[in-house]
């Protein structure tokens, strides 16, 4: 075990379960590319303030180079002679330029210098996250506008309620997918501060130019109290929590996905190549990928109620339970990475079955609202029109019928308003057809949001 950086108040060495337990360089290791870009600038940052020598930063800015390339290839593989990603390229630059490569941690912290790392971090993965999300997006819309026409029943309690078409019900996934992108595009504002120069918490003696340093990074602007900007990770529980609400929206939709396949729904067919099969049973095709999602949506939500349980309590300003950010952070950002790539991919793969969802809006007097509708435009109240059509609910259900089943004569015995103009109100299709208010499953409206979301997704510049 190499020396530790903060050794000299100390007269013994540390326990060897104290090192493996206090240590995070298995997993922040995940951060060497922003630790070696902070230090490249603050590096630059110190020899313009004067603090040190152009010749000292030009062999500290060679060092950090060689480091990053050595990383790149899985250089400095044994973790136990470091505590932490900080710690390693230090030591490494002192390897490389011996006692001069000391002079990186001046006027900073390894406080502000994890703090600066995690948001270069976390801002990556918006930003990526951002992406996968508009690709799932396309996928989606694709898929609406291939079955613009198709009819399905839509459901509330998971009970056949209204006639709608399958392009509206997508689309509300590409709303849901909307708002996900939204809440990561606005959270970069609060992510996009920069940190380095609050050093351990009080802020740093030496004349640093904080400005720069936040330039040649791309921060927006400097924190304005280094005592919050050590000790903040509100930002990462922002993306926790984006996360999670994104795998809450993938995890209904693999739902759905799921149900549907089955063969009492038998709505859709997830193929051959994003399904599994059983090892006992030959004729089994499994939706493990939407079950997956679906499992992984709780690891999602832990990983955000076990850091708003480690913040709550911390008193200013920077504690170690921090540390415990990272892991979470890190499987977050894979897990939704990849949970919107596997579903953006399996969809393009999927196949509905128009008949057998156009049949399942004929069974269940899914156009009862439709009926009552027709009585308010012959004069009657909406309750007294919910009221009788409820009546014939009950007829229909008696006799093993549907609305459109009754006769006439039948339904004028609920009401005298109702004339042979009654059965265009009772076909699915022209009861879909009638709803084309902005925001309505009507096929006029659904074309509108289409093309509005085809113009949303336009690449900037076309």
């Amino acid at each position: 075990m190499t020396k530790k950086v903060w050794g000299g108040r100390f007269s013994q060495e540390p326990d060897a379960l104290v090192n493996m337990f206090n240590a995070s360089i298995s997993f922040d290791r995940h951060l060497y590319a922003y630790d070696i870009e902070g230090s490249v600038a603050h590096c630059r940052m110190l020899a313009k303030q004067g603090i040190i020598s152009d010749e000292d930063a030009g062999a500290m800015l060679v060092a950090l180079g060689e480091i990053k390339r050595e990383l790149d290839h899985g250089g400095f593989s044994s973790d136990d002679d470091y505590e932490d990603i900080h710690t390693l390229v230090e030591k490494a630059m002192v390897e490389k330029v011996g006692a001069l490569g000391e002079k990186i941690h001046t006027g900073r912290s390894r406080n502000d210098q994890v703090a600066l790392d995690t948001r270069l971090y976390v801002r990556d993965a918006v930003q990526q996250v951002m992406v996968s999300i508009r690709d799932c997006q396309r996928t989606i819309l694709r898929l609406a506008e291939d079955n613009l026409t198709v009819l399905m029943p839509g459901y509330t309690h998971l009970q056949r309620a209204q006639p709608v078409l399958l392009s509206h019900h997508l689309m509300a996934y590409y709303e849901m997918l909307n708002r996900d992108y939204a809440r990561f595009e606005e959270s970069l504002g609060r992510v996009n501060v920069m940190p380095l120069g609050s050093a351990a918490l009080a802020g740093a003696t030496f004349d640093l130019d904080r400005e720069m340093v936040a330039e040649e990074l791309g921060f927006d602007r400097i924190s304005r109290n280094s005592m919050d900007a050590v000790s903040d990770r509100d930002f990462v529980l922002d993306f926790l929590y984006n996360a999670s609400v994104v795998m809450m929206h993938l995890s209904r939709l693999s739902e759905e996905l799921v149900l549907w396949s089955t063969q009492e729904f038998g709505f859709v067919v997830i193929s051959d190549a994003f399904s599994t099969g059983s090892s006992i049973m030959p004729q089994k095709k499994n939706p493990d990928l939407p079950e997956l999602i679906r499992g992984k949506t709780g690891r999602a939500y832990g990983h955000l109620m076990g850091l708003l349980t480690t913040m709550k309590g911390l008193p200013l300003s920077y504690n170690k339970d921090m540390q415990e950010d990272k892991e979470a952070l890190f499987d977050s950002a894979h897990t939704v990475q990849m949970c919107l790539k596997v579903m953006g991919s399996l969809l393009g793969e999927v196949s509905f079955k128009p008949d057998t969802l156009k049949a399942a809006t004929e069974k269940g007097y899914l156009v009862a609202t439709d009926l009552a509708d027709y009585l308010v435009g012959k004069g009657l109240t909406f309750r007294e029109a919910h009221e009788i059509v409820g009546k014939m609910v009950v007829l229909a259900i008696e006799n093993k019928r549907e609305l459109h089943e009754l006769s006439l004569e039948e339904m004028k015995t609920h009401s005298r308003q109702i004339e042979k103009d009654v059965y265009a109100w009772l076909e699915p299709q022209l009861t879909v057809g009638r709803r084309n208010i902005t925001g309505g499953t009507g096929p006029e409206a659904v074309k509108r949001e289409i093309e509005r979301a085809k113009q949303q997704l336009k690449p900037e510049g076309e």
